[in-house]
C-alpha cells in the first residue's frame, strides 16, 4: 500500500480509536452531576467508571486471540457497532443501574478496538515503517485520554451531561463507513477454529474478581474483612487455574509461550507502570486542578494541555524519526528516564506551586510517554511469530490497562487517606473541631465554593499534598520502566507487512517442494528439462536447484572477479551464459563463477541468481519471466531483506 492508502485505511482506524478511548475519559469530569440527575449512590458513582474498565480489560486479550483466528475487519467492524450501539443507550439511560450495564456493553466494544486497531496496522504497515503511523495512534490515544475530560466538562456544562454518551457515536459511524470502504484484507484460510472457552471463562473470572477487589476495597468493606479475603484468594485461585488450562490448551487466549520471548516479557513489565502513569495522570491531575486550584471542570481540562502537548508531539517526532533511521531504543530510554523525571518532580508540587512550573513538569510526563506507550507495541510485533501477533499485541495493551485500572485503585484508595489525614491536621492546627465539617471531609469531594475562605485553603493545601504523595507512588514505577526498557533486546525493524510475513511463512513450504521435485537425489544435479516444453518458471526452479549444491559444496578459491551485475536487469555484464544442467564444464565453471563472486563480498545470494538462472537448457530466460520462479522470488526477498537490515 502506498503512503495515501495507509493514511485513507488508518484514519478509520484512527476513529475507532478515539472513541474507544473517549468512552472511558469523557465522563470523568461530568460524573457528580450524572450521578446526583440519576439519584445515584456512592457505590453507582465507583461502579459506572469501574465497568467500562473492567470490561475494556478483560475483553481486550480475546479479541486479540480471536483476531489471530478469524476475519480482523469483521471482529473490528463488530467491535464499533457494539460500542456504537451501547453509547446510544447509554446516553438515555434512566437510572444508574441502566447506565453501568450500558457502560459494560461499551466496555466490551471499546476493548475490541483497543486491541484490533493495532493488530491490523501491523497486518498493513512494516515495522520499519510503523513508528510514524505508531506516532498517530499514540497521539489518538492521548489526546483522548487526557483531553476526554475536558470535552466532557464542556459538554456538561454547556449542551448537558447526556452529550458524553453521544458524541462519540458519528465519528463510530464514520470510522465504519471508512473501514468498509478502505481496508481491504485478504480473507484467512478456511480451517477449524478451537476456542479456549475454559481459558476465556477464567482469565475474564479471575482478572474481574481481581479488579473489584481493589476497587471496591477499603470503601465498601475493609481490607481486613471475610469478604476482601474471600475475593483476594478468589482471584488468585481462579488466575492460577487459567494459567494451567492455558498451558495445556491447542489455542490459549493468552499463549505463555510468548513469555519465553525476552522483548515480549520485559515489554509486558514495562507496559504495567506506563499504564498506571497514563491513566493515573488523567485522573488525578483533575482533581489536582479543581480541588487544589479551585478551577471548574473545564478549566482543569484546558490546564492539562502541556501534558496534551507532550503527547502529540514526543508520538510524532519519535515515530517519524524511528521510520527514517530504524533506530527505536534510544528514544524509548530516553522517554522512560523523562516519565520518570516528570513524576518524580510532580511529587514536588502543592496547591499554590506556580502552575507554569506545573506546567512543564507535566509536558515533560507526555514527552515520556508519547516516547514508549505505542513503541512498546511496535517493538513485540516486530519480535513475536506473525501467527500469535494478535495474541501478543493485545496481551501488551491488556498488561497497561490492568496496570492502570490497579494503580488509579490503589492511588485513589491512598489519595483518599492522605487528604483526610492532611484535613483534619490542618483544621486541628487552625483550632476547628474537624468533626464540625462531618463525613464530607473525608469520603466525598467536597463544593469548595460552599467552603468558607480559611478552611478552603486548608482542603486546597491537603488535596494538593496528597496527588503529590500520590505521584511519588507512581514514580519508583517508572525507574522499572527505564530498567526494563533498557534490558529490550535491540532487535532491528523488520521490513515486511504482517499480510507479507504471513504469506511467505504459507507460500515458503510449497516453494521448497519444487525446488526438490525439480531436482534428483541420485547424483545431486538437476532433473532433465525440456526446454521447448518447461515453462521459463520451472526452467528457473530446475536450474537454481540443480546449482545451489554446486556452489555450497566446493571449496573457497580464488580465480579472476566475473562481473555479475543486478541479476533482475537481464544479467548484463555477466560473463557467456553456461548451463548449469548440461554437467561437465558447466557446473565446473559455474563453480568458478561462484568462488570469484565470493571473494568480492558481494554475496552468494547473488551467484546463485545469475549463475544458476542465467541459462536454462541452453536458453536464456528474460528477467520478468525469471521474477516468475518462487526459488527466484524468495531469494532476491532474503536478499533485499538482508541488504536493509
Amino acid at each position: 500500500m502506498s503512503h495515501r492508502e495507509v493514511l485513507t485505511a488508518l484514519s478509520g482506524l484512527l476513529m475507532g480509536m478515539l472513541v474507544a478511548i473517549l468512552s472511558s475519559t469523557v465522563v470523568s469530569t461530568s460524573l457528580p452531576r450524572i450521578v446526583s440527575d440519576l439519584n445515584g449512590s456512592q457505590t453507582s458513582y465507583t461502579w459506572v467508571i469501574t465497568a467500562t474498565l473492567l470490561a475494556t480489560t478483560v475483553s481486550t486479550p480475546l479479541w486479540g486471540k480471536f483476531s489471530d483466528l478469524t476475519n480482523r475487519k469483521v471482529l473490528l467492524q463488530v467491535a464499533l457497532v457494539l460500542f456504537v450501539l451501547a453509547s446510544v443507550a447509554a446516553g438515555f439511560s434512566q437510572n444508574t443501574a441502566t447506565l453501568i450495564t450500558f457502560r459494560v456493553f461499551q466496555g466490551l466494544g471499546a476493548g475490541g478496538l483497543t486491541a484490533l486497531v493495532q493488530v491490523v496496522m501491523s497486518d498493513i504497515i512494516s515495522p520499519r515503517e510503523r513508528g510514524r503511523y505508531m506516532g498517530y495512534l499514540g497521539a489518538v490515544m492521548s489526546v483522548g485520554t487526557i483531553g476526554g475530560p475536558l470535552l466532557g466538562g464542556v459538554l456538561t456544562d454547556s449542551i448537558g451531561w447526556r452529550w458524553n454518551f453521544f458524541v462519540g457515536v458519528p465519528v463510530g459511524i464514520a470510522a465504519l463507513v471508512v473501514i468498509q470502504k478502505t481496508l481491504h484484507l485478504p480473507a484467512k484460510p478456511k480451517k477449524k477454529v478451537v476456542i479456549d472457552y475454559w481459558g476465556a471463562g477464567l482469565i475474564a473470572g479471575g482478572v474481574s474478581l481481581l479488579l473489584i477487589w481493589v476497587s471496591l476495597g477499603g470503601k465498601q468493606f475493609e481490607w481486613n474483612s471475610v469478604t476482601s479475603w474471600v475475593m483476594g484468594l478468589g482471584a488468585a485461585a481462579l488466575l492460577v487455574l487459567a494459567v494451567v488450562v492455558e498451558f495445556r490448551s491447542k489455542e490459549p487466549i493468552i499463549p505463555l509461550t510468548l513469555f519465553k520471548n525476552r522483548t515480549f516479557t520485559f515489554a509486558v513489565v514495562a507496559s504495567l507502570s506506563v499504564g498506571v502513569a497514563m491513566f493515573g495522570t488523567s485522573v488525578f491531575l483533575g482533581q489536582y486542578m479543581q480541588l487544589a486550584r479551585g478551577q471548574s471542570p473545564t478549566m482543569a481540562g484546558i490546564l492539562t494541555l502541556p501534558m496534551v502537548l507532550g503527547l502529540l508531539i514526543s508520538s510524532m517526532v519519535a515515530g517519524a524519526l524511528i521510520s527514517k533511521y530504524g533506530k527505536w531504543k534510544p528514544y524509548m530510554i530516553v522517554g522512560s528516564i523523562l516519565l520518570a523525571a516528570g513524576l518524580f518532580l510532580m511529587s514536588t508540587i502543592e496547591y499554590d506551586t506556580n502552575f507554569f512550573v506545573v506546567s512543564v513538569f507535566m509536558a515533560m510526563m507526555g514527552l515520556g510517554i508519547g516516547m514508549v506507550m505505542q513503541n512498546l507495541v511496535l517493538v513485540v510485533q516486530n519480535s513475536v511469530d506473525v501467527s500469535v501477533v494478535g495474541a501478543a499485541s493485545s496481551s501488551v495493551a491488556f498488561f497497561r490497562s490492568l496496570g492502570g485500572t490497579i494503580g488509579v485503585s490503589v492511588m485513589g484508595a491512598v489519595l483518599g487517606t492522605k487528604v483526610s489525614g492532611y484535613i483534619t491536621d490542618g483544621l486541628t492546627d487552625a483550632g476547628v473541631d474537624p468533626s464540625a465539617l462531618g463525613s464530607g471531609g473525608s469520603t466525598s469531594i467536597p463544593d469548595l465554593s460552599t467552603v468558607p475562605g480559611p478552611i478552603r485553603t486548608i482542603i486546597e493545601s491537603a488535596y494538593g499534598q496528597g496527588v503529590a504523595d500520590v505521584f511519588l507512588i507512581a514514580a519508583p514505577l517508572a525507574i522499572i520502566t527505564i530498567v526494563f526498557v533498557c534490558l529490550l533486546p535491540n532487535v532491528e525493524l523488520g521490513t515486511k507487512t504482517g499480510l507479507q510475513r504471513a504469506a511467505a511463512k504459507t507460500d515458503g513450504p510449497a516453494a521448497d517442494s519444487s525446488a526438490a521435485t525439480a531436482s534428483d537425489d541420485s547424483d545431486g544435479g538437476a532433473a532433465p528439462v525440456d526446454a521447448n516444453a518447461a515453462s521459463p518458471a520451472a526452467k528457473g526452479v530446475a536450474a537454481t536447484a540443480g546449482l545451489a549444491p554446486a556452489v555450497s559444496s566446493a571449496p573457497a578459491t580464488a580465480s579472476t572477479p566475473v562481473t555479475a551485475s543486478d541479476p533482475t536487469s537481464g544479467l548484463s555484464g555477466s560473463p557467456a551464459p553456461v548451463s548449469p544442467v548440461d554437467g561437465g564444464d558447466g557446473v565446473a565453471e559455474a563453480q568458478r563463477r561462484h568462488h570469484s563472486h565470493t571473494s568480492t563480498a558481494t554475496g552468494t545470494i547473488d551467484t546463485i541468481i545469475a549463475t544458476g538462472a542465467a541459462e536454462v537448457a541452453g536458453h536464456p530466460v528474460p528477467a520478468d519471466e525469471l521474477a516468475e520462479s518462487p526459488v527466484f522470488s524468495s531469494l532476491v526477498e532474503e536478499k533485499d531483506v538482508a541488504a536493509d537490515r
